[in-house]
């Protein structure tokens, strides 16, 4: 964890952007930017180093290169409303050079339903400004300005990529052919209540670096022939047609060995053509190799005769077309009565029908619908008035996506039309629910909200009590939204518990907190911001980990007094827990998740939707033993070895390293103790050094040493084959050297932690340790015979494997650069890489791999937010029909979306059908459970349970069977009562 929060200040002068240069001193903000990173970089460029320490995260998810692009462009963002604030929040996140914020509105009440860096006592002030300070702040690597003058030709070509929102469609034609001519990126970008669309135009020579943000892939090669290639046939290659591909390490048919990238022509196991080469002997590994893909765009005005969709649901196939048309005739009715329709008013829904049709008949092509759907324009219109948070999340991760594949190259950018829809939150009976007057602007910072669903779901959403878990990436997305839509606002209550600390990487994604708040507890500050955008919401934070530990806390009382639960965990056991509590209290749990650019939203409800544990994802794929041992081949391998000699080396404090295990001698225990707190004890600094070269002399030279004289490069096996082929790659030992930096590496990193085990001095003084090094005498090997060495899983499992010591699990602390942990892992990693000849890691991929940090970025977090909150409105209206919800999935980078119908809860029949779990009749009448057990299901009841307390078993002895049977439903046991609703029943 980073314990340097961001200290430095510097002021954003107009010359230090060249977005800021063009802006007059009446129409633009110059913010002081507090806290700026410590290397007194106040802006991103080209010449700018990356912060590996904010963006670790995100750049796992797009690599140094398409980061440092990213720092090259300038962006303006056009309209502040709810969707445009979700937009610029992103886009400053990801790291650009600058951003422009341009709006010439004045926040109004309507703003606040979704625009979260606006409050009440804005109201009557331009958006832009009032939102640049409080964007700033989000991070001081990007400048950011305000600018609330006209978007003139010369204005706009200052910037790489210009993003428009709540902009009228004669705006966006005009700003579209200008940017298609001068080669700037454009996104269009707009929401009308439950409605979203998105527009996409890169120019007619956009490269895409890397359609996908897949790792490239590898694999093993088992035979070459004059007519094809085959790989070991260990697992699925995963190649496809079209992909292309490098080799290495080929014997034999050297051709094949840094020939430029090959394009594979036929699925399955045959990769390419080899006709003509030479013959080959063996070994080989092929490459992936991600090659640019030339895309071209339409201009907006052609692309609006000529559409191209991406389809967000495919049940929903028609629906793009359809809102194509009514988008346009909402700017129809707009540029004609200067206002958009009323919400749920009749006469503006025909009249919109009647402008979608004129729209339709003058169209061509693809454009040109066969039929119009009026009850969709309709719908259109009644909620066309509203702004929501939910929705402007997901459209505004989206676009915001967009721009960052923009200004980078990397993934594939939306082709080129996105129209999205979630008309399921709408009443259940249909729009008779709702009225023009329930409806109807209020003066309330909901009106937006009110727009869409009526003040009734308001007056709902203001009694809720809610349980969050967590306060991280996702939490903080989804307090936001809470306090948006009111959620809590009146008598209910929001409570959220993260019992972790805010760290220097959680910047990037977890917007709620800033430079000055490492340190600090999530949930409290988190609680705390949200407080500042809506000061209605009542929000309770808390510090417990939530487990068994916890349940005196999070007990029947509290879970009984939920309306739901929010997760927004980091790990499936968690999950699962909170599952069992939900299922059990009966209470509805919204479930998401992201990686990287993928995520997925599941929604629970009781009785209805099967849990979140009744389907699990397979089990990770795990390296063997063996090959971790002594058959390593690739640098995951060698991560997790350096991983495991680290937990095993250092992990806890040396006197308490060593316990007793099941079939341990006594005496190999005391060995154990006694070479830990004697043998190896070290006195001072010199011993550490001593130790750390003497186990590196051990890992890297004299283990390989056995290794080859047990299985010697020339080894053959059983069936004549060579032993070293295939995934076993022949090692070779290392000499140690003081002018080698990476064995000086490992010596100091282990050294030092060596003396911390011990509570001995450390240093970092690498000339002194050479000296100590150099007047070692380490002794010479002599490899031994008869050493047992494994070759599979399957030897190891059988052979008689007595460990006498055993090292508590501690986690590596990735994040920390002052403690050598990382330090001692990828230095062990690369040696033992280069052991075996296998590319090494640096240390931020090291990072990612031996520290299993899951890749994230802000974006598909806001995206799926979005959607969770979709859904918790129709929790909150109360659907019942399990078409109704939806769960999600999405990919950013394809881009890839598919949503599907909950699978519904499983359902037995034994005389009566019932759910997952059958409880008795609420009905609290003193029939005794006999006539209950016998008359109303004729079923054999075998166990009746209130919370811990057994009422009925069959195993009882049978006198007290007899009086239990005789006993009400309805019991008093100690006093206490035990209502209905809590009771359990095994059949």
């Amino acid at each position: 964890m980073s314990s340097s929060p961001l200290s430095k200040k510097r002021r954003v002068s107009d010359s230090e952007t060249k977005t800021g240069s063009n802006c007059s001193s009446s129409n633009s903000l110059t913010t002081e930017l507090a806290h700026t990173p410590a290397n007194g970089m106040a802006k991103n460029g080209s010449d700018a180093e990356i912060d590996e320490g904010l963006y670790s995260r995100q750049l796992y998810v797009l690599g140094h290169e398409a980061m440092k692009r990213m720092q090259c462009s300038n962006v303006l963002i056009s309209g502040l409303r709810g969707l445009g604030v979700e937009i610029a929040k992103n886009v400053i996140l990801g790291g650009v050079k600058s951003v422009t914020l341009h709006d010439q509105g004045l926040a109004e009440w309507r703003d606040l339903s979704s625009q979260f860096y606006l409050r009440e006592e804005d109201l009557g002030k331009n958006r832009a400004e009032v939102s640049q300070t409080r964007l700033a702040e989000l991070n001081s690597y990007v400048p950011v300005v305000s600018y609330s003058g006209a978007l003139t030709d010369d204005y706009l070509t200052q910037f790489q990529v210009v993003v428009l929102t709540n902009s009228p469609l004669e705006e966006q034609q005009r700003v579209g052919e200008l940017c298609h001519s001068k080669g700037i990126k454009l996104v269009v970008a707009d929401t009308r209540g439950l409605f979203g669309q998105l527009f996409c135009d890169f120019g007619e020579d956009m490269v895409v670096f890397d359609t996908n943000g897949e790792q490239p892939l590898t694999a093993m090669i088992s035979m070459i022939t004059k007519v094809c290639l085959t790989l070991t046939p260990v697992a699925r290659h995963g190649f496809e047609s079209g992909d292309f591909v490098t080799f290495t390490e080929v014997q034999g048919m050297t051709e094949l060995n840094g020939c430029p990238p090959v394009e594979i022509k036929t699925l399955g196991e045959f990769i390419c053509d080899t006709t003509g080469f030479s013959d080959y002997i063996r070994g080989g590994i092929v490459s992936q190799v991600k090659m640019p893909k030339k895309i071209s765009f339409k201009s907006l005005t052609t692309s609006m005769a000529e559409p191209e969709f991406v389809l967000t649901d495919f049940a929903k196939f028609d629906r793009p077309g359809q809102l194509h048309l009514g988008f346009q005739a909402l700017h129809n009715f707009q540029t004609k009565h200067n206002r958009l329709p009323k919400p749920w008013c009749q006469v503006d829904g025909e009249e919109l029908v009647s402008l979608a049709k004129e729209v339709n008949s003058i169209q061509t092509g693809l454009a040109k619908v066969e039929e119009l759907d009026d009850e969709l324009i309709k719908k259109l219109a009644f909620v066309a008035a509203g702004d929501i948070a939910p929705l402007n999340a997901f459209i505004g991760g989206l676009a915001a996506q967009e721009v960052l594949k923009a200004c980078t190259g990397k993934f594939m950018p939306v082709m080129q039309w996105l129209y999205f829809d979630a008309l399921e939150c709408l009443p259940e009976d249909g729009a008779e629910a709702l009225s023009p007057e329930d409806c109807a602007p209020r003066n309330s910072r909901y009106d937006s909200q009110i727009a869409v669903f009526g003040s009734r779901l308001q007056e709902e959403l203001a009694k809720q009590r809610y349980f969050l878990v967590g306060a991280g990436a996702i939490g903080c997305e989804l307090l936001k939204n809470f306090a948006m839509m009111g959620l809590a606002s009146g008598e209910g209550e929001v409570i959220v518990t993260d019992m972790d600390t805010i760290e220097k990487s959680n910047l990037n994604r977890q917007f709620l907190f800033r430079p000055w708040d490492v340190t600090k507890m999530k949930s409290e500050t988190a609680a705390a911001a949200v407080k500042q955008m809506n000061p209605s919401v009542r929000i309770t934070g808390h510090q417990n980990r939530v487990g068994p530990d916890t349940e005196r806390v999070y007990d029947d009382d509290f879970f009984e007094s939920l309306h739901g639960v929010a997760n927004a965990l980091d790990n499936v056991d968690a999950r699962m827990y909170m599952d069992r509590r939900c299922v059990y209290y009966r209470k509805p749990l919204l479930e998401s998740g992201t990686l990287g650019t993928k995520g997925n939203v599941q929604v629970v409800i009781p009785f209805l939707t099967e849990s979140y544990s009744s389907s699990q994802d397979p089990p990770e794929k795990s390296i063997p033993i063996c090959t971790l041992k002594n058959f390593p081949n690739a640098i995951e391998h060698t991560l997790q070895w350096a991983r495991d000699e680290f937990e095993g080396l250092f992990k806890q404090p040396a006197e308490n390293r060593t316990l007793k295990l099941p079939g341990a001698q006594p005496l190999e225990v005391l060995e154990a103790v006694y070479k830990s707190l004697v043998t190896d004890c070290p006195n001072s600094w010199a011993d550490c050094v001593t130790w750390a070269r003497y186990h590196w002399q051990c890992q890297y030279s004299n283990n390989i040493r056995q290794l080859l004289h047990n299985f010697p490069p020339d080894q053959l096996t059983s069936s004549g084959a060579p032993f070293w082929s295939g995934p076993k790659r022949c090692p070779h030992p290392l000499e140690f050297s003081t002018s080698n930096d990476l064995h000086m590496d490992y010596v100091m990193a282990a050294a030092n932690l060596f003396a911390q085990s011990y509570g001995l001095p450390c240093s970092t003084d690498r000339v002194a340790v050479a000296k100590i090094l150099d007047s070692l005498s380490v002794p010479t090997f002599v490899p031994r015979s008869g050493v047992k060495i494994h070759v599979s899983d399957q030897e190891l499992q059988s052979a008689n494997a007595s460990v006498g010591t055993v090292w508590v699990y501690v986690p590596v602390k990735r994040d920390d650069d002052s403690n050598f942990h990382m330090d001692f892992i990828v230095a062990a990693s690369n040696l033992r890489a280069e052991n075996y000849d296998i590319p090494p890691a640096d240390r931020h991929k090291s990072k990612l791999i031996a520290g299993k940090i899951i890749p994230a970025i802000a974006t598909t977090t806001a995206a799926v937010v979005g959607l969770v909150c979709l859904e918790l409105i129709k929790i909150v209206q109360g659907h019942k029909k399990v078409e109704s919800f939806k769960n999600g999935f999405m990919n950013l980078a394809l881009p890839f979306f598919a949503f599907s119908e909950p699978i519904a809860a499983p359902s037995h029949k034994v005389g009566v059908q019932f759910s997952a779990v059958l409880r008795p009749p609420t009905d609290p009448s003193h029939q005794p459970l006999v006539l209950m057990r016998s008359n109303e299901h004729k079923l054999e009841i075998t166990m009746l349970s209130q919370g811990v307390s057994m009422l009925y078993s069959f195993f009882m002895p049978a006198a007290k069977l007899k009086e239990r049977l005789a006993l009400p439903r309805q019991l008093n046991i100690t006093h206490r009562n035990f209502p209905l609703e809590n009771w359990g029943v095994c059949l």
